[in-house]
């Protein structure tokens, strides 16, 4: 039994529904929220989105738009993406890339709290072996970066004079420079001052990135950051399980369960059964639980809401991969699927594609998921699944909308396109 399993045995539970845990997380993670007028967000918008998510995952696909734009998106709806290039490009910056949940925007202050992380690259000296054949060349990266910074790869390459040779599989054969560059970056020496229109990383001496309020102030020791990064995951949960908090910061299990523990202690984390859990779960003390959600949003793969897939699977009853990595015969749903939310459910999966030469978001798989599966479902009322033609409407305007924000003209159903919902969505033109 974990530590904080042992805290919660010593307590007596509240109970959720299944159906009150959905709407819980849903809450937390701000979907339930009203969205501003069509191209009114600012960056105070962008800033409480930041401030409910914690972390916004990068990922260099762009079949659809950039994974971390996507996400705001499903918040906000239609937005500026240039507050996002302000807020992680410009000074005082908001948001900085660090290893958080995989690659990631974080705030700043959250940054800090991922320095032990760092000091575990400088020790295992992942690139050690690379950078052992050529003595000084991070010495001479790191100078180049302070004399020259903020600079991509491929001006370094060519300020020291070295070929980056052809690409290969996943876009770039990395040079002796390039692994440089990225140790100087795990161990926190130099990070992303911007990206560049082709979504380099520009980069500059750390200490010219951070905000200096940030810089000011103490390091936290490595278990007070370690409980700090649980409390940011606990509160864009809502309600989760030790295996789920330590997912969000990609923490280690018996790592996070302590600082669990500990939360419980101060209150800020209230343990709860969730029908048909098998495991613990936490509510956080500021968590809402609201009795109805009018959500309604497309999910982008690396939403933080479906980062954890076995609670996914438990509060949902999905059982969801994206598709990209998987070979094109195994697939179920399609390349780049995007689950729709609608209220409290997980009602469709769509298969995207932004063309845009075309100037179309084109539609080329769409599947309705089927209630069976849902834990803890009401027949009536409240929380009951919505009927195929509510699902129709609402997906063909959100479709509608995403298009308009990614400046496409039209969404165009593929005439081959797989699925039970294609037909429906084809009759029916976005609003």
């Amino acid at each position: 039994m974990s530590p904080a399993e042992d805290v919660a045995a010593a307590r007596p539970f509240a109970t959720l529904t299944a159906g009150q845990a959905r709407r819980v997380a849903v809450a937390a993670q701000g979907l339930d929220r009203p969205r501003p007028a069509p191209g009114t967000a600012t960056m105070a918008h962008l800033q409480r989105v930041v401030d409910r998510v914690g972390l916004l995952q990068i990922d260099s696909v762009n079949v659809l738009a950039r994974a971390h734009l996507l996400p705001v998106f499903s918040r906000l709806g239609p937005y500026d993406t240039a507050l996002l290039d302000r807020a992680s490009g410009r000074a005082p910056r908001r948001l900085v890339e660090y290893w958080a949940h995989e690659a990631s925007y974080v705030p700043p202050r959250t940054y800090q709290l991922l320095r032990w992380r760092m000091e575990q690259h400088r020790e295992r000296n992942h690139w050690g072996r690379e950078l052992a054949l050529h003595p000084g060349l991070v010495e001479a990266v790191r100078g180049l970066v302070a004399d020259h910074g903020p600079v991509t790869a491929s001006e370094l390459h060519a300020l020291l004079g070295h070929e980056t040779g052809p690409k290969e599989h996943w876009g770039w054969n990395w040079t002796p420079a390039k692994h440089a560059l990225e140790h100087l970056f795990e161990v926190g020496e130099v990070t992303t001052a911007h990206r560049n229109s082709q979504f380099e990383r520009a980069y500059d001496l750390t200490e010219r990135v951070l905000p200096s309020a940030v810089l000011a102030a103490p390091v936290p020791a490595e278990d007070d950051a370690v409980r700090e990064l649980v409390r940011i995951g606990a509160r864009a949960h809502g309600v989760g399980s030790v295996r789920c908090l330590a997912d969000y910061f990609r923490l280690r299990t018996d790592r996070a369960a302590r600082a669990v523990a500990e939360l419980v202690e101060t209150g800020e984390l209230l343990p709860v059964r969730v029908n048909g859990w098998n495991r613990a779960a936490y509510l956080h003390a500021g968590a809402r639980v609201p009795r109805r959600t009018t959500a309604r949003a497309l999910l982008a793969p690396f939403d933080p809401l479906v980062f954890e897939r076995r609670r996914l699977l438990d509060l949902w009853g999905m059982h969801y991969r994206i598709g990209i990595y998987t070979p094109p015969a195994r697939r179920t749903h399609g390349y780049y699927v995007l689950p729709f939310l609608l209220g409290e459910h997980l009602v469709a999966r769509v298969d995207l594609k932004a063309e845009r030469r075309e100037g179309v978001l084109r539609v080329r798989a769409a599947h309705a998921e089927l209630p069976d599966d849902v834990p803890g479902l009401p027949r009536t009322g409240a929380g009951a699944w919505p009927a195929r033609d509510v699902v129709v409407v609402n997906l063909a305007a959100e479709l509608g909308e995403m298009a308009a924000w990614l400046g496409l003209g039209d969404v165009v159903v593929d005439p081959d396109a797989g699925g039970d919902l294609v037909g429906d969505l084809a009759r029916r033109a976005p609003p």
